[in-house]
C-alpha cells in the first residue's frame, strides 16, 4: 500500500467522524418525528450532493495529479498539499479551542425540528448541505486523482468515499429501523457525547491527515 493509499484512507475516515456532521445526523434522527422518513431522506441529499461532485470531478481533474512516481507527487499538486496541510491544523486548533456554544447548539436543534417537519425535498437538500463531507472534499478529490485512476475507477473510489462519510447516519437509520427504543435512547446520549469528546478523536485523524499532505508536499517541492 502507498502513502497515496493511506491518505486516501485517512480522509475517509477523517470525513466520517467529523463532529458537525455526526452531531447534525444524530439531531436529523432524534428530533424528527419520523426519523426513519428524516434520515432517509437526509441521507440521499448528502449521498447525491456528494456523488455530484465525483462526477464532474471525473470529466474535470481525473487523472490529472497522477505521478509517475508514488513516492514523489507533482509541484502543483505538493503546493497544494502544503497549503492544505496548513490549513487544516489551522482549522485543529480552532475546533480543540472552542468551547461548547449552548445558544447554537439550540439553534442547530431549532433548524433540523422545521426541516423534519418539511417536505421530502427540503430535507433532501437540507442533508444536501449539511451532512456532505465539507472541508474533506478537495482532499479526496486530489488523493484520489494521485492514484491515476480511469474515468470509471475515479467515480468508483469517489463512491467509496462518499458511502463511508455517511456510514454512521446508514448504521443510525439501520438501528433506528430495527431497534427503534434502545437507539433512540443511544442517539439521545451520543448527541451530548460527541459535542464533548469527538472533537479529539476528529482532531487526531485530521492531525495525521495533515501529516501525510506535508510528507507529500515536501517529497515534491525536495
Amino acid at each position: 500500500m502507498s502513502w497515496v493509499d493511506a491518505e486516501y484512507g485517512l480522509v475517509a475516515l477523517a470525513a466520517m467522524l467529523s463532529p458537525l456532521t455526526l452531531t447534525w445526523s444524530v439531531l436529523a434522527l432524534v428530533l424528527s418525528r419520523q426519523p426513519v422518513r428524516t434520515g432517509l431522506w437526509f441521507f440521499l441529499g448528502g449521498l447525491v450532493a456528494t456523488l455530484a461532485v465525483g462526477v464532474a470531478a471525473v470529466f474535470v481533474l481525473g487523472n490529472a495529479a497522477a505521478s509517475h512516481s508514488r513516492s514523489t507527487p507533482k509541484t502543483w499538486v505538493a503546493v497544494v498539499d502544503m497549503i492544505a496541510g496548513a490549513l487544516l491544523i489551522v482549522w485543529v486548533v480552532r475546533l480543540l479551542r472552542r468551547p461548547r456554544n449552548p445558544e447554537k447548539e439550540r439553534a442547530m436543534a431549532e433548524r433540523i425540528r422545521g426541516v423534519a417537519s418539511s417536505p421530502a425535498i427540503a430535507i433532501f437538500g437540507a442533508g444536501a448541505v449539511l451532512v456532505n463531507p465539507g472541508v474533506f472534499i478537495p482532499i479526496a478529490l486530489k488523493t484520489i486523482s494521485e492514484l491515476d485512476p480511469t474515468r470509471a475507477q475515479y467515480f468508483v473510489e469517489w463512491a467509496a468515499f462518499a458511502l463511508i462519510s455517511l456510514l454512521p447516519l446508514a448504521l443510525a437509520i439501520v438501528l433506528v429501523l430495527t431497534a427503534p427504543d434502545w437507539t433512540n435512547g443511544i442517539l439521545e446520549r451520543a448527541r451530548t457525547w460527541i459535542e464533548r469528546n469527538f472533537r479529539a478523536i476528529a482532531a487526531a485523524l485530521v492531525v495525521l491527515l495533515a501529516a501525510s499532505l506535508f510528507r507529500g508536499g515536501i517529497a515534491g517541492l525536495a
